[in-house]
């Protein structure tokens, strides 16, 4: 089976469990104030490493609910449940990611929301794609006209730099913002044209990874806040359809 491939049906398989247990009990544990883990995130987990590990025995994983396991070229980074607090709470709005990284670079990534069964692909260099259908960016220039997603951390009540300020100056550039809680979507979003723009602090490769190649792949930008280049294990996501890139980068930097 190829990589490609065994990504994908790892995220459906992970997705069509998620799905069933919307508004089934779940086991709820704390990871901080705020950040919650699910027995659903975790089952769903095991079920993606044990599929791609079975097909690709000596790559790494970068996974969100244990620590890195075995370093080396190779490595799937994965978001088993992007959007937690979302599905404990029946918001239906939330993603499965699996990335592939090569010597620091993302070769391929999907997202797949089950609840609307929408899966969203890319390998670099050959297009983003929704349920097979090839997307891209949105035509929009003017930030006036622009519809925004941001997402704020689980610890921005502590932080005195927490994207307040970003959000009420973009409330004032843009039509409107949306903060609907699952990075990952919200990346993809971008990609087929449903918003314009994305900006967010504090993200974690899982977060990222998939989604950005994603963005690239259907025709848009994706940098860090100071307009250098995208780093997944950096601190700071930009991505815009392209056009209102350098708006967005101007109001980031302003004071």
């Amino acid at each position: 089976m190829n990589e490609f491939k065994a990504a994908k049906d790892a995220a459906l398989c992970a997705g069509i469990m998620i799905k069933s247990r919307i508004g089934k009990l779940k086991k709820v544990r704390y990871k901080g104030a705020i950040n919650i883990v699910t027995d659903v995130d975790e089952k769903a987990e095991d079920m993606i490493v044990k599929k791609l590990r079975r097909e690709f025995p000596d790559y790494g994983i970068l996974a969100e609910e244990r620590p890195e396991e075995k370093k080396g070229d190779c490595k799937w980074i994965i978001d088993p449940l992007d959007g937690t607090t979302n599905f404990a709470h029946g918001f239906p709005f939330f993603a499965v990611s699996i990335a592939l990284e090569k010597k620091g670079e993302i070769m391929m990534g999907v997202v797949y929301d089950p609840v609307h069964d929408e899966l969203f692909s890319a390998r670099k260099g050959k297009g983003a794609f929704l349920n097979q259908k090839r997307i891209c960016t949105s035509p929009v220039k003017d930030i006036k006209k622009s519809l925004l997603a941001t997402g704020f951390s689980y610890t921005f009540k502590d932080k005195k730099n927490n994207n307040i300020n970003n959000f009420n100056n973009f409330l004032m550039a843009a039509m409107a913002i949306r903060r609907a809680g699952a990075a990952t979507i919200d990346l993809c979003y971008v990609a087929c044209g449903r918003l314009d723009g994305f900006w967010e602090l504090d993200l974690c490769p899982w977060d990222t990874a998939a989604a950005s190649l994603i963005v690239k792949e259907a025709g848009g930008k994706v940098t860090a806040f100071d307009g250098e280049k995208f780093d997944h294990y950096g601190n700071t996501a930009l991505a815009s359809n392209g056009l209102i890139h350098k708006k967005m980068l101007g109001i980031l930097k302003a004071k």
